[in-house]
């Protein structure tokens, strides 16, 4: 089944942050850190859905170098494609914000995620010591460079 996206809301950071703490224990974001990325000004924030229920949620940066923020999917719901759909729409979103080139940090240790973001042609610019707090875990700086859409919405060309 094919997730619905629709942007974040609010009301949706409570269920939100009770994934985060799943997915990332100690080093989640909190409640409060979701509700100022919503009000921030350039940011990008989705959820997806699956028979109404939150199955990830994903939110980007925008800028000329955008930053992914985050990114997560509830365990049950992994492996069925629905980090690709959330990573997709971001990457449309930077592009439609005028970005030249997409930044994210992972894990260093996560190997699944970086292989999904290689996928999309991200590539590798170094590691970030001890970023991951508190555990203290270093994580791995990707990149990918982006060219202008060349025509009308969908035809965009990557590099």
């Amino acid at each position: 089944m094919s997730p619905d996206l629709r942007p974040m809301t609010p009301a949706d950071v409570p269920e939100v942050a009770e994934l985060e703490e799943v997915l990332f224990g100690r080093g989640r974001w909190r409640p409060s850190m979701f509700l100022s990325e919503l009000r921030a000004p350039r940011r990008h924030y989705r959820v997806a859905e699956v028979g109404g229920v939150l199955a990830g949620y994903a939110g980007i940066a925008l800028g000329e170098s955008a930053q992914v923020m985050t990114i997560g999917v509830h365990p049950e719901h992994q492996r069925r494609g629905i980090g690709r759909v959330l990573f997709d729409d971001l990457l449309r979103a930077a592009r439609a914000g005028g970005a030249r080139e997409v930044v994210l940090e992972v894990r260093v240790d996560a190997s699944v995620p970086q292989a999904m973001y290689a996928s999309f042609g991200f590539t590798p610019l170094g590691v970030r010591k001890n970023y991951y707090q508190p555990e203290g875990i270093d994580a791995l700086v990707m990149h990918k460079r982006l060219r202008r859409p060349l025509g009308p919405v969908g035809s965009e060309v990557t590099t």
